[in-house]
């Protein structure tokens, strides 16, 4: 009897073991309002978490505002003897960039939580980015509009526009003022893009990692493949 009753108790506790750990929330089916929730949350987890320290180094500020095609008239104002400026000015506006980094969250914040969905659940089941994807399109241009103002304070806080203005000299005559050098708006798409990596990083975590899915709704709507 003991040896028929074993196999038996066997096979009904394992499915049942399986259930309640692997499967966690065996009997959820994703929806729409929690799919568009859980997608503001891992978005706004991403916001919050913060960019590291080496997110504005020198040769990033030199790339931005600097493009490929403007090196010529960088190599002349080298020529010039205002390379120890040009330094001093991309360090501090790094300095820069990292604060309006930091104030910036609060307006992602703020556009994360007021997006509008018109299908949250094929945001869940794309994977990848989709859920950053989706943010910088529907609000990616409101945000970076919404930063301008904050890098402008920045920039006047640490006295960058008057150095600007003279290192931008030698650009204006060489180009005949066609390059697009207004500073705010270069720094507030680059803080933007940065803040729009930094999610996107996130995101992967959460959907790969399940120690990454700090909350309830996380766990529920990200531990499955719903396709």
């Amino acid at each position: 009897m003991k040896k028929i009753f074993l196999p038996i108790f066997i096979a009904l506790i394992i499915p049942l073991t399986y259930s309640c750990s692997g499967t966690r929330f065996g009997n959820y089916t994703l929806n729409e309002r929690d799919a568009a929730d859980a997608i503001r949350e891992l978005l706004q987890i991403g916001a919050k978490s913060g960019l590291s320290s080496g997110a504005f180094s020198k040769e990033t500020m030199m790339s931005a505002v600097f493009p490929e095609g403007m090196r010529k008239v960088l190599n002349t104002m080298q020529q010039l003897g205002i390379t120890s400026e040009v330094d001093r000015f991309t360090t501090t506006l790094g300095t820069a960039a990292e604060k309006t980094a930091e104030r910036s969250v609060p307006i992602f914040l703020n556009g994360i939580s007021n997006m509008k969905f018109n299908d949250a659940v094929r945001i869940i089941k794309n994977g990848g980015t989709s859920a950053t994807d989706y943010l910088r399109s529907s609000v990616g241009s409101d945000l970076r509009k919404a930063i301008t103002p904050v890098m402008q304070e920045a920039l006047a806080e640490y006295k960058l526009n008057e150095q600007w203005e003279n290192i931008s000299k030698p650009v204006r005559a060489a180009t005949g003022n066609r390059v697009n050098i207004d500073l705010p708006t270069l720094m507030a798409g680059l803080v933007s893009e940065k803040m729009f990596q930094k999610i996107e990083e996130k995101e992967k975590e959460v959907r790969t990692n399940a120690n990454a899915r700090t909350t309830t709704l996380l766990q529920k709507v990200f531990s499955r493949n719903w396709n």
